[in-house]
């Protein structure tokens, strides 16, 4: 793996999690642990709520980011309807105690539990033709979403840009003679229309989609709703900047007015955040199990007895995420060092601490002077690392969850794995083998 020098990222503090939280909720359900504050997680879905708009707004959560069954609830019970992305999490939804007509599925993989799911009341948006003729076939002559690629697309990698023609999200907006071709030929009604092009939140290049997702409304009479998408950008480092919703929803508000001032048709709007509401609402909550190093002309590496098995976006896109050591009481002043710190997994790239963009090369961040025992914070990773993770690799069992309330309180919304579970699904030869 290609090496750096230090890191210039300035020294850190967790955002929520004090040195007597960390204890807590180590003494409760142990080390590594994903740690929520429920206050951040309200606090960013009002944000959401305030999007302007112009006819009408829903707000969906993104359910990928962060799918536990606490988090779905408190969301739910403020208002917001959900964003699922396979059948799998319509049906997590739905036992969550959602209400089917707040879901709709949006999906790479249109699995045969549609059926049932549309008949409870679950909205579709068909991504490609031939889920569109899938789902004709089943329900002809009714209602249904239409998800194109715009031909744009914006992302912080290629591995989170899902639009333009590099992307397999959506029908290709060039295709419309073929979408109304099906729709004609089952009897579709295409009453709304989804586009969502990545995680770049690009100002510029999201208020041309808008631009682009009208004019293709402007070709379907019958949309009443348009869905724009998330992909609200995050800082979860110091300097980087998050998306300001005010900002961006004010010529979206506009543009739908203009819309509406040309044809006479008031669209709806919804919108599909996920990392915006939860990424910097959640934690790591891990320990310094080891420290190595490799000599003057090498590195220290701080070793976490967490690793890719719970945040994996480091090795996947070279994310950044802000890396807290809270000393031992002894040792509240702790001087400063430079560190590597990596995961826990037999994998070179099971790395934490890369050149930002680029999980190839590891570079060091400066930190308080750690120890072996030393509880350490990784934050943001609220959003798509409980939910998005090596699980398991190296038999490790998934980690526990749990969630603070605006008292401090500690609420366990996931307790660990066991080994047993993790083997249970396994089936052993017969003997004779």
């Amino acid at each position: 793996m290609p090496m750096a020098t230090v890191a210039s990222n300035p020294k850190t503090t967790s955002k929520f999690i004090t040195e007597e939280i960390a204890s807590k909720v180590i003494a409760e359900v142990g080390s590594p642990t994903f740690v929520y504050d429920l206050k951040s997680l309200r606090e960013q879905a009002e944000k959401a709520l305030a999007f302007r708009n112009a006819f009408g707004l829903t707000v969906r959560y993104a359910m990928k980011a962060c799918p536990n069954a606490a988090i779905l609830k408190i969301f739910n019970d403020m208002g917001l309807a959900f964003d699922a992305s396979s059948v799998y999490e319509c049906e997590r939804l739905l036992l969550a105690g959602v209400p089917a007509e707040k879901v709709c599925l949006s999906s790479q993989e249109l699995g045969d539990q549609f059926v049932d799911l549309v008949n409870k009341g679950v909205e579709i948006n068909c991504c490609s033709l031939s889920q569109m003729r899938k789902y004709g076939q089943a329900f002809p002559n009714t209602e249904v979403g239409v998800r194109f690629n715009p031909g744009l697309g914006s992302g912080g990698t290629g591995k989170t840009n899902v639009g333009g023609t590099s992307a397999s999200f959506g029908i290709w907006h060039e295709l419309m003679d073929d979408v109304k071709s099906i729709a004609k030929e089952y009897g579709l009604k295409i009453v709304r229309i989804h586009t969502h092009i990545g995680s770049g939140s690009d100002p510029a290049v999201w208020a041309r989609v808008v631009g682009l997702t009208l004019n293709l409304a402007r070709q379907l009479p019958d949309v009443a709703t348009v869905d724009l998408g998330g992909g609200y950008k995050v800082g979860r480092m110091p300097g980087e900047k998050s998306t300001d919703l005010d900002i961006i929803s004010a010529p979206v508000k506009e543009a739908f007015e203009q819309f509406a001032e040309e044809t006479g048709r008031k669209l709806h709007l919804e919108i599909e955040p996920g990392t915006f509401l939860v990424a910097n609402a959640g934690a790591m909550l891990c320990t310094a199990q080891d420290i190595v190093t490799t000599g003057a002309a090498g590195h220290d590496f701080i070793k976490l007895d967490t690793g890719m098995t719970e945040v994996l976006r480091p090795s996947l896109y070279g994310a950044e995420h802000p890396i807290t050591v809270l000393p031992k009481n002894s040792r509240k002043e702790a001087d400063d060092a430079s560190y590597v710190v990596v995961g826990h997994c037999c994998e070179s790239g099971d790395l934490f601490t890369p050149v930002s963009g680029d999980p190839e090369t590891i570079a060091e961040r400066l930190l308080s002077k750690a120890e072996i025992g030393d509880y350490v914070v990784m934050d943001g990773v609220g959003a798509y690392c409980a939910s998005m993770s090596a699980k398991n690799y190296n038999s490790f069992p998934e980690a526990p969850e749990v969630l603070i309330d605006e008292s401090s309180q500690i609420h366990v919304i996931r307790k660990k794995q066991t080994l047993e579970q993790v083997l249970e699904n396994e089936v052993p030869l017969p003997d004779s083998f």
